[in-house]
């Protein structure tokens, strides 16, 4: 699989990352199948997990030993203190069986209040600063779900990495992300990327057809290859998949025969995004 450089960090990533949904509430033996198969016939190196993934830390652990000095792993905190990202960064270390992370990032953070709260004295980040510093990680980011907390965090410190939506139905229809990227490119900063392969909102009571799934996905490998087409067609490192095998093998598929977007695609993507609700908007 094609591998591409993390921002300034030198870090060469495969282009589809593993998102730890994948083995969240799997068997075992699943979760070691389904990382073989990631790493070993998909070429893989980039995981991303959090500890709001249900056990995700707990399978994805175990299942990853064998590989860990070979992939590039990266972690999450929902905690916005210092205190209680220093408790939940010790626990996520336990459950990987690791003594470090390659990325530590705050985990979508979407409000102002948040954001002050981060980069205030007590905040998250003075742990995430103590951590690289101690060696239980190598590199700082963040993902948000908010362009105002994205371009706020750029501002008040010097991550390496940002996690963030970039979809053709939410960039086109909803208007969101092209401030983000532009900054974060600006800034030398890896571009990691979340819901490539979304298609729209959820309705009303509507069933989910892939339960680990808060969106509605895509419903074909073709439209899988039109998402990861978009998404890598600007400055990302990679795209993080969600969490099912068959979206997994999709979003593969689509990289191993990756081109870059047209003209033509562009023209395409605005008439599909029109009659969508996106899952993020400015």
């Amino acid at each position: 699989m094609e591998k591409r450089r993390l921002g300034n960090t030198g870090e060469m990533l495969s282009v589809i990352g593993f998102g730890g949904i994948l083995v969240m509430d799997e068997s075992a033996e699943e979760a070691s199948r389904l990382v073989r198969y990631a790493v070993e016939e998909r070429g893989l190196n980039y995981f991303d997990v959090a500890p709001s993934y249900g056990n995700a830390e707990e399978m994805l652990g175990p299942a990853l030993e064998p590989y860990r000095d070979g992939v590039f792993l990266a972690c999450k905190t929902g905690e916005r203190t210092a205190a209680g990202a220093q408790q939940e960064l010790d626990q996520s270390l336990k459950r990987l069986r690791t003594d470090h992370v390659d990325l530590y990032q705050l985990h979508a953070v979407t409000k102002m209040e948040d954001v002050d709260t981060i980069t205030a004295p007590g905040g998250a980040l003075e742990t995430f600063i103590k951590a690289r510093e101690q060696g239980k990680t190598r590199y700082l980011g963040f993902s948000a779900h908010s362009e105002e907390a994205a371009l706020a965090l750029m501002e008040r410190f010097d991550f390496d990495t940002i996690l963030f939506p970039i979809n053709w139905a939410a960039w086109y229809k909803g208007e969101f992300g092209p401030k983000a990227v532009t900054r974060a490119k600006e800034k030398g900063m890896g571009i990691l990327a979340l819901k490539a392969l979304a298609r729209r909102l959820l309705g009303e009571g509507e069933e989910r057809h892939w339960p680990k799934s808060w969106y509605y996905p895509v419903e074909s490998y073709e439209e899988a290859e039109k998402g990861i087409r978009f998404t890598l067609s600007r400055p990302v490192t990679a795209a993080v998949t969600p969490g099912h095998e068959q979206l997994f093998r999709w979003a593969c598929d689509a990289a191993d025969n990756f081109r870059e977007m047209t003209a033509e695609d562009e023209a395409e993507f605005l008439v599909r995004a029109k009659d969508l609700q996106p899952v993020f908007s400015s």
